[in-house]
């Protein structure tokens, strides 16, 4: 499949700071990218970079095809929405629509056209003759895509544009969004910090620190085979739990008892050491479920937070917080001995230093 953004051995530097180093990224034509992380670590940056927003110190960047690192963003073919809706409070928002179009000189009748397709897709026709001062954030929010969707360009990139919303309205403009791209079926590449929203928009997520990318892959591949302990523990809520153990000989030892690795995929033939060793919340098991499992434990219920359909237990394991997500009807309280269950084939390990996976 064509790659519709190539981004190759791309360096950007403030000065002595180094902020994006030796990237490189293929976004396949008609993919929905999502690049994830948590404030500093490059992504927005990133993305400014495509755009031609800021100039890169190294590297060379390619949309379909066409080597844009050093040309204009009028001329790159894409459409961005920004965090902040950045519209035009004097106008309608149908001058907001066609304000670029006009400027281009575009003919009346096709801005007329693209403008009422937008206004179509994004179900904001009833809302073309008013201002944004009296939209509520979420319209405005589809006005500013409305306004890079009239462009009709090939790539769109998308700087958090949920952030300034609230809980229902982000999942609802979610939902909006992906429905979105099943239409368009445009290249779209995404930033956000949320994992929630990253797992539920992207083909792909590239998670990224401290200005590399941690791992490139499906929602479903990284949720199930994180790469490091940093995608392990940013991925998932509520977080993977981590006991620190000794591996020997397919055995991690920990505090107080051993855990037979042999049903675990090791990348490679693994090396004896100090690990990581990590479960997910909703992996642990309990209830029937704990006299299958192949280590079997008792953990003291510190705290319970009842959250409808899931209950979260928050207790301690080998001196370690450790957190159970259990089945929201589950019978438990505070101060209860928890029988709990582990199944090797579910965790994670890595290694201590480098914090790899094995």
């Amino acid at each position: 499949m064509q790659s519709s953004v190539s981004i190759r051995e791309l360096d950007l530097s403030f000065g002595s700071i180094n902020v994006l180093k030796q990237l490189n990224l293929e976004v396949q034509d008609g993919e929905f990218l999502v690049l994830l992380g948590s404030s500093g670590c490059g992504k927005s940056t990133l993305l400014n970079c495509i755009a031609g927003l800021l100039d890169i110190t190294d590297g060379q960047i390619f949309i379909k095809g066409k080597n844009v690192t050093w040309s204009e963003p009028s001329e790159r073919g894409i459409g961005m929405v920004f965090q902040s809706y950045a519209l035009y409070p004097q106008m309608s928002v149908e001058g907001n629509l066609s304000f670029g179009l006009k400027n281009a000189k575009m003919p009346k009748a096709e801005i007329k056209e693209r403008v009422a397709r937008a206004a179509k897709i994004l179900q904001i026709e009833p809302l073309l003759k008013r201002k944004p001062g009296a939209l509520s954030g979420g319209q405005r929010q589809r006005v500013a895509i409305g306004r890079a969707l009239v462009r009709e360009v090939d790539v769109f990139l998308f700087d958090e544009p949920l952030s300034n919303l609230d809980a229902k309205l982000r999942a609802d403009l979610r939902v909006e969004l992906k429905r979105l791209h099943q239409q368009l079926k445009n290249t779209m590449i995404y930033v956000t910090h949320d994992q929630i929203e990253a797992l539920t928009l992207a083909d792909r997520i590239a998670i990224m620190r401290n200005g590399v990318i941690q791992q490139l892959g499906t929602p479903n591949d990284i949720y199930k085979y994180p790469q490091t302990k940093y995608v392990a523990d940013f991925i998932g809520s509520p977080a993977m739990n981590f006991i620190e153990g000794e591996l020997k000989d397919g055995i991690v030892h920990t505090q107080d008892t051993q855990f037979d690795m042999q049903d675990y995929n090791f990348k490679e033939s693994p090396k004896n050491g100090p690990v990581w060793f990590g479960i997910r919340p909703e992996h642990v098991l309990v209830g029937d479920s704990v006299q299958n499992a192949r280590h079997s434990l008792s953990v003291l219920v510190d705290i319970v937070e009842p959250m409808g359909a899931d209950t979260l237990v928050l207790t301690h394991l080998f001196g370690s917080p450790f957190r159970v997500r259990l089945d929201g009807q589950f019978s438990v309280k505070t101060g209860e001995q928890l029988p709990i269950g582990i199944n090797t084939a579910a965790c994670s390990l890595f290694d201590r230093e480098s914090e790899q996976r094995l």
